[in-house]
């Protein structure tokens, strides 16, 4: 059902144009030959599949084997990439599954390949493992083929870093990428034999079995203990292979953070210092190096704890009263050497988890000091803002008090030259005038007239800005006029009754019995008062 849904991405189609010139499935038989597999036909001849009409049904075709199972068999199914479809029909792809009796969850693990723009289920990890060792009865059993039925099978998937891209001039434009490889492994305990199949976007796995598999010490598959040896070795391969360029990865990573947010802690924001001006892209730059560094981190634990399984499944292996004595005896010594860098793997693991969980935390504080630099420069703007409001007010106060000087002055002026008032006889020439242009009259007028009016525009604008002072605008106007007015004001006396007033208000008998209020005369009582002094009592 996945796979019919999948088929499209996963698999080459019709619509690829020429599928036998994209086929291509590298398998190597170790002990026998290598090849490349170029077309479907060429499959089922090299798997020695016979395919001929079933009695029972016309259409039906039975199918019969007759080549035997090499000591060591590797299939790698690969792509350009991760994220381009595999080098395989689905048909050829369901003919290697059944023929070798693949356990169906590694469909699963296959599933992450396959035609996509971007990586697609990255953060999927697994690892799955199927023992029988004790008897045949699972149809697993096929001696001619030399399958015995006493097997253990498992598959998992580790991620591996890779550099696409370098430049010597700029470190941003390095490219890194996560690569993910799906393995499976089949062992038969009696007949030793071995079946690995890869599934990976590019070659650099199969350069390097390749380049295991043609060692001396590793092309002796004589009996079941020299393959069982083999594959402790072919496993450390995918292992060693998951840990590297992870350092340099996360190096790279500890770089690129510091040119982003280096100025952020180090850079003095004093005047007279350079120092960075920030913008909102900052922190979604410093949330995309958080998130690379927390999918880092994900995927280093993941490897680490399938390396982990691995070890345990080993290790529960080989202590099973079915598996064979003398296997577990003649590689004992290699199962410890097999252990022991398998520790040392995890130690490698558990130092980049480290280092790459400390960047992220570091990330996360340099995205908290960088919003706090925003903060701090919209501030230092806000205040830049309030100093030039603050200059703009004291120009516009001067502008006013200038222009209230000069306005009644400038109304009179053009009120004296209309023809509402004349002093000169307009008739006559200049050179007549008996006081000449100038008339001391006039001028006396203009002066009655324009300085009283100065004083008292003067005086309403000082009135009105004190009338409306933020420290007395919530009073009301009433009480403005007083404090503007010295006479006006309320005696500390008139204060204390007004107060006395209010409390005779809220007096609980003040709802039902009427207060009576009588003026009372108070006589001063030294001769040196005066005036009388008003006050009201309360007489109930």
């Amino acid at each position: 059902m996945r796979l019919d849904a999948a088929e499209f991405d996963l698999c080459l189609g019709p619509s690829d144009g020429d599928i036998d010139e994209i086929f291509e499935i590298p398998m190597i038989d170790l002990g026998a030959h290598r090849r490349y597999i170029h077309s479907s036909t060429k499959l089922t001849e090299w798997l020695g599949i016979t395919l001929a009409p079933d009695t029972c049904g016309p259409s039906r075709q039975h199918s019969t084997v007759q080549k035997r199972d090499p000591k060591c068999r590797f299939i790698y199914l690969y792509g350009e990439s991760s994220r381009d479809k595999l080098k395989i029909t689905r048909q050829s792809l369901c003919e290697i599954l059944s023929y070798h009796g693949v356990m169906p969850v590694y469909l699963d693990f296959m599933l992450v390949f396959g035609g996509q723009t971007d990586a697609r289920d990255l953060r999927f990890s697994g690892f799955r493992e199927q023992i029988c060792l004790r008897n045949s009865t699972t149809g697993h059993a096929a001696p001619e083929l030399g399958r015995s039925g006493s097997l253990f099978q498992l598959c998992y998937n580790l991620k591996g870093v890779q550099s696409r891209k370098t430049s010597d001039e700029n470190i941003r434009l390095h490219v890194w990428t996560i690569r993910d490889a799906a393995i499976y492994h089949q062992f038969d305990v009696k007949y030793g034999t071995t079946l690995w199949i890869v599934t990976k976007g590019g070659r650099d796995i199969l350069d390097r079995f390749l380049e295991l598999s043609g060692r001396p010490e590793d092309s002796m598959y004589h009996d079941y203990i020299a393959c069982f040896r083999s594959t402790l070795v072919t496993h450390l391969l995918y292992c060693h292979w998951s840990t590297e360029d992870w350092r340099w990865y996360i190096v790279w990573l500890e770089r690129m953070i510091d040119l982003e947010s280096g100025m952020a802690v180090y850079g003095l924001r004093i005047p007279g210092c350079a120092y960075r001006e920030y913008e909102p892209w900052d922190i979604q730059d410093l949330q995309h190096w958080q998130d690379r560094t927390n999918a880092a981190v994900m995927v280093l634990q993941s490897n680490a704890k399938i390396v982990r399984v691995l070890h345990g499944f080993y290790t529960r292996l080989i202590s099973r009263e079915d598996f064979p004595s003398d296997l577990h005896m003649a590689c004992k010594d290699d199962l410890h050497a097999f252990f022991s860098q398998l520790d040392e793997i995890l130690g490698d693991f558990d130092m980049q988890i480290t280092r790459a969980k400390l960047l992220a935390t570091t990330i996360n504080d340099r995205k908290e000091l960088v919003v706090q630099h925003l903060h701090s420069q919209a501030s230092e703007r806000t205040e830049q803002l309030n100093k030039n409001l603050e200059r703009e007010a004291i120009v516009m106060r001067i502008i006013t008090s200038v222009t209230l000087l000069y306005l009644p002055a400038t109304f009179v002026s053009t009120f004296f030259s209309t023809d509402v008032i004349k002093y000169q006889d307009q008739n006559q020439d200049s050179a007549n005038y008996k006081n000449g242009s100038f008339s001391s009259l006039a001028l006396k007028r203009w002066l009655q007239v324009t300085i009283p009016l100065t004083f008292v525009t003067l005086l309403g604008a000082w009135s009105t800005y004190r009338s409306y002072n933020t420290t007395v605008e919530r009073f009301p106007f009433s009480e403005r006029l007083k404090r503007l007015v010295p006479g006006l004001a309320a005696s500390p006396t008139d204060s204390r009754s007004t107060r006395g007033m209010a409390q005779g208000d809220s007096h609980p008998n003040s709802g039902s019995d009427a207060i009576r209020k009588e003026p009372l005369l108070v006589q001063p009582r030294s001769p040196t008062h005066q005036s009388e002094i008003a006050c009201f009592s309360y007489v109930s």
